[in-house]
């Protein structure tokens, strides 16, 4: 496994954790806003829920946010960090790879069903209080159940090898209410309007414009998990009125952006 060094992060417990013959084994800590956990991989595939805050996830093949209420599968061996966007109560369950086939192979967001949360909660607890004590075969498969039933959520920002689409994908990620069109961008990166819709096409699997909007979105539930206004996070990032903002969010995500604001932790 490697390691991530940022102090503070638990990696020595982590260890221990993957060690445990326990097919699977939780890990509980709180990060404030703004922690990095440096670069890194587990030997055990992942669940990483918050019970509050929302985290970003960079893998070397895109980005993830994570709001709350919702979780990342992270399968074994791929390098993740995780950044803190605000003050966030992590609760992960490590499992081992053998003990599922249908699990998922790639890195998603699902969202965090009432059942699931209570059970990730009970594995902490289970963990904390006695940690030798193996959960009840119950309780594993219905935590497995739940995830392979829960379908994926478009939380993920795929990133692009070619140096010249990368280069915008980064400008945007930087100012997410850059209004440039594919041709200024192009001006900019020594490619035309037609290469890079080509480009953006074959790199990441969605047009230029799908891409910002994705990124948008994405920024959007970042700021409005840090307590933003609607309104002003609309503005913020070029939208015309709160409600175009709000009709995209809920079209694209099902969900108002209300249900992304803070809310309670348990």
């Amino acid at each position: 496994m490697s390691t991530c060094t940022s102090p503070g992060s638990g990696i020595e417990l982590v260890r221990q954790l993957e060690a445990s013959p326990q097919a699977i084994v939780a890990f509980s800590r709180d990060y404030p806003a703004g922690y990095l956990i440096e670069r890194h991989s587990h030997d055990r595939a992942q669940l990483i829920h918050a019970s509050s805050g929302i985290m970003r996830v960079d893998t070397p093949n895109g980005i993830w946010v994570v709001p709350p209420m919702r979780a990342i599968w992270v399968p074994a061996h791929v390098p993740h960090e995780i950044r803190a966007n605000s003050l966030v109560r992590m609760r992960t369950l490590f499992f081992r790879p053998e003990v599922r086939s249908d699990l998922p192979a790639d890195c998603c967001v699902i969202e965090v069903s009432p059942l699931l949360r209570e059970m990730i909660l009970r594995m902490v607890a289970l963990s904390e209080a006695e940690p030798r004590v193996t959960p009840s075969v119950h309780l594993f498969e219905l935590i497995l159940s739940e995830i392979r039933e829960i379908g994926a959520l478009p939380l993920h920002i795929p990133m692009p090898e070619d140096s010249r689409v990368r280069r915008i994908c980064l400008g945007i990620l930087q100012d997410p209410s850059d209004s440039r069109t594919s041709a200024e961008w192009g001006a900019n990166v020594g490619a035309s309007s037609r290469t890079l819709e080509r480009l953006f096409q074959k790199e990441t699997g969605i047009s230029f414009g799908s891409w910002r909007r994705q990124a948008r979105l994405l920024a959007a539930m970042t700021q409005l998990a840090a307590g933003r206004p609607i309104g002003t996070v609309a503005s913020d990032l070029g939208y015309d009125s709160p409600s175009a903002f709000t009709a995209m969010f809920k079209r694209v995500l099902g969900h108002p952006p209300s249900q992304f604001c803070p809310q309670q932790s348990a």
